[in-house]
Formats: C-alpha cells, structure tokens, sequence
C-alpha cells in the first residue's frame, strides 16, 4: 500500500503520521487489494479536516471527515474507510457467490434411474 500524506496549512508530526499509519492499517487488514492511498490534512481556523482517497482494484473511495481536534477527525475518517472498504468487500463476494448460484441452477440434475443425456 503506498501512502501520501498531504498538509495543507499544516505541519505532519512523526505523530500525526504514525497515527495516520495506525488507523489505515485496519482498512488494509480488511482487504488485501488496497493500492494507493492519498491522505489530505487541512486547517481552516477552528476546523480541522481530513479527506483520503484509496484506489483499489476496480474503484475509488473517497471519505472526508471535518472535526475541531485532528485526531477525532482521523478516528472518524477511519471509520468511514472501515465501512466503505467492508461494503465493497461485501459486494464483491456477493457478485462471486450470485454467479456460482446461477451456474449451479443452469446445471439440471438427472433424476436417478434414469441415464444422462
């Protein structure tokens, strides 16, 4: 997984990027297939956001948290990964189950007793 950390109006402490590294390692633990990771670190006065973009296998996700304290907001930025990447993941297993459903059901079984055709 490769990772930018981007500060706008900001300094990346060793802090801050550590625990940034933390808090994204649960949605790589999630899955596997995560290729790129953009993280954007902003102040405006009393706000302070972060958005991240991860671009895996087929798609891109975005999420973006705005909190007063940096930290909040990289804990609910990483909330929001964790449940974009689960439903992802979840969608993805779902198409692979739906199409071995449909390949089973196009097979007809041959009652027994009689010879298959």
């Amino acid at each position: 997984m490769n990772l930018n950390l981007t500060g706008v109006h900001l300094d990346i402490t060793p802090a801050i990027r550590a625990y940034v590294v933390s808090k994204l390692e649960r949605v790589n633990r999630h899955f596997d297939h995560v290729i790129d990771v953009n993280v954007v670190l902003s102040v405006d006065k009393l706000q302070q956001r972060i958005e991240a973009n991860v671009h895996v296998r087929g798609k891109d996700i975005h999420a973006e948290a705005v909190e007063p304290d940096m930290y909040a907001a990289i804990d609910c930025l990483a909330d929001k990964l964790n449940r974009q990447v689960l439903k992802y993941k979840e969608k993805l297993v779902a198409h692979r189950t739906d199409r071995a459903e449909i390949e089973r059901s196009l097979v007809v079984p041959t009652p027994p007793g009689q010879p298959a055709e």
